[in-house]
């Protein structure tokens, strides 16, 4: 499976990007974040089912320096990419 998200609310400046990275690597999901201009974290994640749910649960649960207020995904139904591991991209 793969989607796009985004996070919205008190997620940039509090390492939250960090976060999302430790996160994928704990449930096996490829992909990258980075700040967008607007305040809020974008990415794309690829993995399995379970695996896709357990992280964006993580993520709208956030950590104890962020403060989420709204998490958007959609299911991305192109190729999945040959990436196997989880980077940081620098702010669009």
């Amino acid at each position: 499976m793969r989607l796009s998200f985004r996070i919205s609310g008190k997620v940039q400046g509090v390492g939250y990007r960090w976060f999302v990275k430790e996160t994928a690597a704990r449930h096996n999901v490829s992909g990258w974040v980075r700040n967008v201009q607007d305040g809020s974290v974008e990415g794309e994640a690829q993995g399995g089912i379970p695996a896709i749910d357990g992280f964006l649960k993580e993520l709208k649960a956030g950590h104890p320096w962020a403060a989420v207020d709204k998490a958007e995904t959609q299911e991305m139904l192109d190729q999945e990419t040959p990436e196997k591991d989880f980077h940081i991209k620098p702010t669009a």
